[in-house]
């Protein structure tokens, strides 16, 4: 054994002796023994001793030192059991199919299979559930869980896509507990108010907090809803908003997130108001689809240009630009450049409002129009039509191509985003169809997001045409889109004359 070795295995000697002289001399201090350093040791013979405690048996509060509560605790339990069993979990799959570019730029379809969650209230005794359109929107198979855990297939009667309602009808033996649709113009905000539905798929859920506000409105062909602080998450989509007698004031329909990607609730809700899910209800179940009130016309805003170009010096008003053939507006007498400064008694201050007067009213309705006419006022009376096909509207300029020309030409389909996609922050409309061998037939695709024309920013289809067809007939126009996640511009051509 060499010196080396030596010195190392005496170093190594006195670190050992040191560390366990400072370890006994802690366990004394502390107040422990030998057997403490020895694990295994340390008190394994000793019996274990029962601890003394005492709980207590009575309760800081007696029920009848908080009544109020106490009868306020009751209540929401009655009220629970009473419209929880009205509400339905539902279950869609289909099959969905998208188009890819290969590597060589060839095209092929790939379907894959679509699973959906969502809520509903059963509204007749007959088996009808309430739901939102976006729920069952594409799914070919639609099932219906209700409150017992009873499963039924559930078929599609109709759908109101602008209002995001749709009803079906559950295939199975009756009766069903409905829950009755209350009256929606009588909520004030701050009333308390209970949201049901089947978040995450977890099963019947119930929240509760108040009306927070009314008359939200997510675009400008979105009715007004109602603003709630009760939680509502992904999967409460078409489950009820009830007040404290157990009627629906409202379907709920969307959430207000940051977060796109992992939406969740964040103390905004919104729901749709019970009065115009009734008119959409009452129409579907008579009629298949919803009907709405139609006058007509084009219009817009008065903004400085077309005040100057009018010579109009009103404070309110809508500026008529076109009429079509044969509507109710002509038969009223209403002309291009018209403004109407009010609508059955309301003033006028914008487009959207006045359109959502018109869808509102019914059809066969006559309303009284205030119109100023070259600087004469004068009062027409319409006789409201049911929204359909209808004649393209005439625009007043002379020389000026027929926009139906141009849209037909052009070969462009488009829809309104749905609630669920505003929602997500996506603006603009979505293209539906391209006509074969129409102009815009290789320039864009169904399923492209358009955001602006010529730089315009787009919020509806109905701009979207007025905008397309005034541009297309004298020049190329310029669209911004998104097409797979990317954002690019294309070019439509103008259409050309036909001689």
């Amino acid at each position: 054994m060499n010196a080396s070795f030596r010195r190392l295995l005496a170093l190594l000697a006195v670190f050992f002796t040191a560390f366990a002289a400072v370890s006994v001399m802690r366990t004394c201090h502390s107040g422990g023994s030998l057997r403490d350093l020895i694990p295994g040791l340390a008190r394994h013979d000793e019996r274990f001793r029962p601890e003394k405690f005492t709980l207590p048996e009575r309760t800081p509060l007696d029920l009848g030192d908080v009544e109020l509560l106490a009868r306020l605790n009751d209540e929401y339990a009655k009220l629970t059991k009473a419209v929880v069993p009205s509400v339905v979990s539902i279950d869609t799959a289909g099959v969905r199919t998208e188009r890819l570019l290969d590597f060589w730029g060839r095209s092929r379809v790939r379907s894959y299979p679509t699973q959906g969650q969502g809520s509903g209230v059963i509204v007749s005794k007959e088996g009808h559930v309430v739901t939102n359109h976006h729920v069952i929107a594409g799914q070919q198979q639609i099932r219906v869980t209700l409150h017992g855990g009873k499963t039924h297939p559930a078929r599609l009667i109709g759908e109101d896509t602008l209002l995001d309602i749709a009803v079906i009808k559950i295939e199975g033996d009756g009766p069903f507990q409905p829950l009755k649709l209350g009256d929606s113009s009588e909520v004030q905000v701050g009333q308390l108010v209970f949201a049901i539905g089947n978040p995450f798929g977890l099963g019947e859920t119930v929240t509760q907090g108040i009306i927070s506000a009314k008359e939200r409105s997510l675009s400008d062909n979105q009715r007004d809803l109602f603003q709630t602080d009760a939680a509502i998450n992904p999967g409460n989509s078409g489950g009820p908003l009830v007040n404290l007698r157990g009627e629906i004031i409202g379907i709920n329909v969307a959430i207000f997130t940051p977060d796109r990607e992992n939406p969740g609730f964040q103390g905004v809700g919104f729901s749709i108001p019970a009065n115009d899910v009734r008119d959409t209800l009452f129409q579907i179940l008579e009629r298949g689809r919803p009907v709405r009130g139609f006058l007509g016309v084009q219009v817009r805003d008065l903004d400085p240009a077309v005040r100057s170009a009018l010579q109009y010096e009103g404070a309110a008003g809508i500026a008529i630009l076109g009429v079509s053939p044969e509507s109710p507006a002509q038969q009223a007498g209403l002309q291009p450049w018209d403004v109407v400064v009010s609508y059955n008694g309301e003033t006028l201050h914008s487009s959207t409002r006045f359109f959502d007067m018109v869808q509102k009213t019914a059809v066969g309705n006559t309303v009284a129009l205030e119109v100023w006419r070259k600087g004469t006022m004068i009062e027409l009376r319409a006789v409201i039509a049911e929204s359909g096909a209808t004649a393209p509207v005439q625009m007043p300029q002379e020389g000026v191509r027929d926009p139906e020309e141009i849209l037909q030409a052009l070969g462009i389909e488009v829809r309104d985003l749905s609630v669920p996609e505003r929602m997500r922050g996506y603006q603009g409309v979505v293209v539906t169809i391209i006509a074969s061998k129409a102009l815009a037939a290789g320039v864009l695709q169904a399923g492209d997001l358009i955001l602006a024309v010529n730089n315009s920013r787009v919020h509806s289809a109905n701009e979207f045409f007025l905008h397309l067809a005034a541009s297309a007939a004298a020049q190329d126009t310029s669209l911004q889109i998104v097409r797979h996640g990317r954002s690019s511009r294309v070019i439509l051509p103008a259409v050309p004359r036909v001689q």
